[in-house]
């Protein structure tokens, strides 16, 4: 049985800064853009995105990618090919509707008219926008 006295995350001042200032980022960068549509190379690119998550996290915000969101419900939707009706029906719509539950914009990787979509949709929104993960304010204890 926990101990009563034990303080909980929240009750501690230090988490409870953390928890009420951490942002919710949404990762944007390449998905299909210079991919040919190939598979392989559009997991690549949401790799690259995947791997600023782990350092948001650590950062004290909560990492999220559109993609994460979008690929199960395409093939819910019985997408069978990129760019077909269902595909389009959600992949970018989701991201927009997810940018309403962010707090910032972290614009990776190279050309992609999508991820400038969802930074152009942000800055109208008023979130911050980020370009490197060095920008991105710490939130944890140190």
């Amino acid at each position: 049985m926990p101990s009563r006295s034990r303080r909980f995350c929240w009750q501690d001042p230090t988490w409870r800064n953390t928890l009420v200032n951490s942002m919710m980022i949404l990762i944007a960068g390449p998905y299909r853009s210079g991919t040919g549509d190939d598979p392989e190379k559009m997991a690549a690119n949401v790799r690259d995105m995947e791997s600023c998550a782990l350092p948001i996290f650590r950062l004290g915000h909560i990492p999220v990618l559109g993609e994460w969101f979008a690929l199960p419900l395409v093939k819910l939707a019985g997408s069978t090919q990129i760019g077909d009706g269902p595909f389009n029906e959600i992949f970018h719509p989701i991201a927009e509707r997810l940018l309403n539950k962010c707090d910032a914009v972290l614009r990776v990787g190279g050309a992609s008219q999508g991820a400038d979509l969802m930074v152009k949709t942000a800055k109208e929104k008023g979130l911050k926008i980020y370009y490197s993960l060095e920008e991105i304010p710490s939130q944890t204890r140190n």
